[in-house]
C-alpha cells in the first residue's frame, strides 16, 4: 500500500467513519496480538494497517513509519527469494471434486485430518480409501497423500512406508495427476532417510546428486556442434562474433514448473543436509554447467548454495555472479552475497556496482551492500550515491537503503549530501530516509528545511509531511508555523497535515482558519477538511456558517 494513499484514505474515509475512541477499540486488540518484528510478512502487514488507522495519535506514527521500511525490506527479500526456491511439492489436497464417488466422504475426512496436522490419522484414512474403493477416482492420488502424511509424521519406519507407497503408486498408477510431485517427494523421503542413517537411501541420493552435475551427453554434443557452427560462420565473416545466432541458442526462461530440475534439486538438498562437504563441490559443478537444459537447475542451485555457509560458499557465488551466462543466475548470486559478511564479498559487490551496465545487477548489488553493513560496505554505498554519472533511480535506491541502515554516520552523510544534491527527486528521497532514521538531529534538519526561504517549495512540503508523520512536530507547533508561513503552498500543506491529526489542537486550528483566515481559499480548504471530521465542533461550525446572514 502506498503510504501517501494510506494517509489520504484515513483522512477521507477512516476519520469520517468512526470516532477515535471507536477506532482504538477496534484496532488495538489486533495490534496487541502481533509480535513487534518477529512476525511473518502477513501479520506485520496487518499490524501496519492497524497503525495506519491510529495515525491520529502521534506516538504511533514513528512506529508505523519504521515498520513500513521493515515491510519494504522483507517484501523485497521475498520477491528475490521466490524464483530461487525449489517448487514446493503439493502439500494440500485439492477440494473434493467427485461428489458421486463412493469414496468422496472418506476423502473429505482424510483431507480434513491432514489439514489439521493429524498425520497418522490422515495416512490411515487415505490407505483405507484405496483398500475399500480401489476403483475410485480418488484412489490414484490418495497414495500420494498417504505418503505425504507419512513423510510429515517422520521417523525411520514411517519414511520407509512412504517410500514404498510412492513406489507402488508409480507402478500401479503411472499416469496419476500427482506423479510429478510424487517423484520429487520420493527424493525428499530418501534424503530424510539418508540423514537418519539409511545407507541405501544415502547411496541413492549421492548417485542422483552426482547425475545432476553432468549435462546430458546428447545435449552437450548438440550444443558443442552449435557452438562450432557459430565459430565457423564467424570465421567466414558472415557473423561478427563467435556467439551462436539467437535462433540457434536455446534458453529456458520459465522455471515455475520444471519437474526434472525439482527432482535433481531435491537430491542435491538431501545430500547437502547429509554431507555438506560432499555436496558443495557437486553444487559447484552444477553451477559450472553451461548447457541450456541446466538453466533452471542453476537458478535453483544458487539458493541451496546460499543456505549452507562453508568455506567455498563465497567463491561459488562470486564465480556465478561474474561468469554465468544467464542474467537471472548472476542476479541471484549477487543477491545472496548479501548474506556473506566478508571483505572479499564487499570488494566484489563494489566492483559489480561500479563496472556493471546491467541495472538489475546494480540493483541487487546495492541491496547486498546495504545488507552487509560494516564500514567498507557503507563507504561503497555512499560513494555510489554521490556519483553523478549513474542513473538517478539507482542513486535513490542507495539513499533509501542507507535510511534503513543504522550504520554510524549515515544520517550525517545524508544531511550533507542533501546540500550538495542538485536533483529535487533525490533530495526528496533523502528527506524520506532521514524521517525513517529518526533522531533529534534529523528532526531538526527536517524542520529547518520546512522553514527555509531558499529551498524549493516541493522539498519543503515533503519535509513538512515526513516530519509530521514521524511525530517530530506537534499540532500546536504546526498551528504556530502556519502563522509564520508567507507561502500559500506551504500553508495549504500545513492545513492538510493538520487534517491528518484528528486531535483537539489540530481541530482548533482548522476551525480558526475556516472562520477567520483573511485568504478565502485557505478558509475553503480548511472547511473541506473540517467537513470530513465527525468532531461535534465541525458540525457546529458548518451550522454556524449556514446560519450566517
Amino acid at each position: 500500500m502506498c503510504w501517501t494513499h494510506a494517509v489520504l484514505t484515513f483522512a477521507t474515509l477512516g476519520a469520517a467513519s468512526a470516532p477515535v475512541a471507536a477506532q482504538r477499540a477496534e484496532v488495538m486488540p489486533l495490534a496487541s496480538r502481533m509480535a513487534p518484528f518477529g512476525m511473518d510478512l502477513q501479520a506485520r502487514q496487518m499490524r501496519l494497517q492497524a497503525m495506519e488507522l491510529t495515525m491520529a495519535r502521534p506516538a504511533l506514527a514513528p512506529q508505523a513509519l519504521r515498520l513500513r521500511g521493515e515491510l519494504e525490506l522483507e517484501a523485497m527479500r521475498l520477491r528475490e527469494l521466490e524464483p530461487m526456491r525449489a517448487r514446493s511439492i503439493m502439500s494440500e489436497p485439492p477440494a473434493p471434486w467427485l461428489a458421486d464417488d463412493p469414496a468422496d466422504s472418506l476423502y473429505r475426512l482424510a483431507r480434513l485430518a491432514l489439514d489439521r496436522g493429524r498425520y497418522r490419522e490422515a495416512a490411515d484414512a487415505f490407505r483405507s480409501l484405496q483398500v475399500k474403493y480401489p476403483k475410485s477416482g480418488y484412489a490414484p492420488d490418495a497414495m500420494y497423500w498417504q505418503a505425504f502424511a507419512l513423510y510429515r509424521e517422520g521417523g525411520m519406519e514411517r519414511l520407509r512406508q512412504a517410500a514404498t507407497v510412492l513406489d507402488n503408486q508409480r507402478s500401479k498408477y503411472p499416469d496419476a495427476a500427482t506423479g510429478g510431485d510424487a517423484e520429487t517427494l520420493a527424493v525428499r523421503v530418501r534424503g530424510e532417510l539418508a540423514r537418519l542413517g539409511d545407507s541405501d537411501a544415502a547411496a541413492a541420493i549421492s548417485a542422483s546428486a552426482d547425475a545432476a552435475a553432468e549435462a546430458p551427453r546428447a545435449e552437450a554434443e548438440a550444443e558443442r556442434a552449435v557452438a562450432e557452427a557459430a565459430r565457423t560462420t564467424a570465421r567466414a565473416g558472415r557473423v561478427g562474433s563467435g556467439r551462436a545466432p539467437q535462433a540457434m541458442r536455446s534458453s529456458r526462461s520459465d522455471c515455475g514448473r520444471d519437474d526434472d530440475s525439482d527432482i535433481k534439486l531435491a537430491a542435491l538438498n538431501g545430500l547437502l543436509q547429509m554431507d555438506a562437504d560432499r555436496a558443495v563441490p557437486i553444487l559447484r559443478k552444477v553451477l559450472a554447467r553451461r548447457d541450456s537444459s541446466s538453466v533452471c537447475l542453476r537458478r535453483k542451485a544458487i539458493f541451496l548454495v546460499s543456505q549452507k555457509q562453508t568455506d567455498g560458499t563465497e567463491d561459488i557465488l562470486l564465480d556465478a555472479a561474474r561468469t554465468d551466462p544467464d542474467p537471472e543466475v548472476k542476479q541471484q548470486a549477487v543477491f545472496w552475497l548479501s548474506q556473506v559478511g566478508t571483505d572479499k564479498a564487499v570488494v566484489a559487490l563494489d566492483s559489480i556496482l561500479r563496472r556493471s551496465n546491467d541495472p538489475q545487477l546494480q540493483d541487487k548489488a546495492i541491496f547486498a551492500l546495504a545488507q552487509q553493513g560494516g564500514s567498507r560496505a557503507t563507504a561503497a554505498l555512499r560513494a555510489y550515491a554521490e556519483r553523478t554519472d549513474v542513473p538517478e533511480d539507482m542513486r535513490e535506491k542507495a539513499v533509501f537503503w542507507m535510511g534503513q541502515n543504522n550504520a554510524t554516520g549515515n544520517a550525517a552523510f545524508l544531511r550533507t549530501m542533501y546540500g550538495r544534491s542538485q536533483s529535487t527527486a533525490l533530495k526528496q528521497k533523502i528527506l524520506f530516509s532521514l524521517s525513517q532514521a529518526g533522531g533529534a538531529d534529523n528532526e531538526k534538519f527536517l524542520l529547518d528545511i520546512v522553514r527555509s526561504k531558499t529551498e524549493p517549495v516541493d522539498s519543503r512540503k515533503q519535509a513538512l509531511f515526513w516530519a509530521a508523520q514521524s511525530g517530530s512536530i506537534g499540532s500546536a507547533e504546526l498551528a504556530s508555523l502556519y502563522g509564520s508561513m508567507p507561502d500559500r503552498e506551504m500553508r495549504e500543506q500545513i492545513i492538510f497535515v493538520l487534517s491528518q491529526r484528528n486531535d483537539s489542537a489540530a481541530m482548533d486550528k482548522l476551525i480558526a482558519i475556516a472562520r477567520k483566515d483573511p485568504d478565502p481559499s485557505m478558509r475553503k480548504r480548511a472547511l473541506f477538511w473540517v467537513g470530513q471530521s465527525k468532531d461535534p465542533r465541525a458540525t457546529q461550525l458548518l451550522q454556524d456558517i449556514l446560519d450566517e446572514k
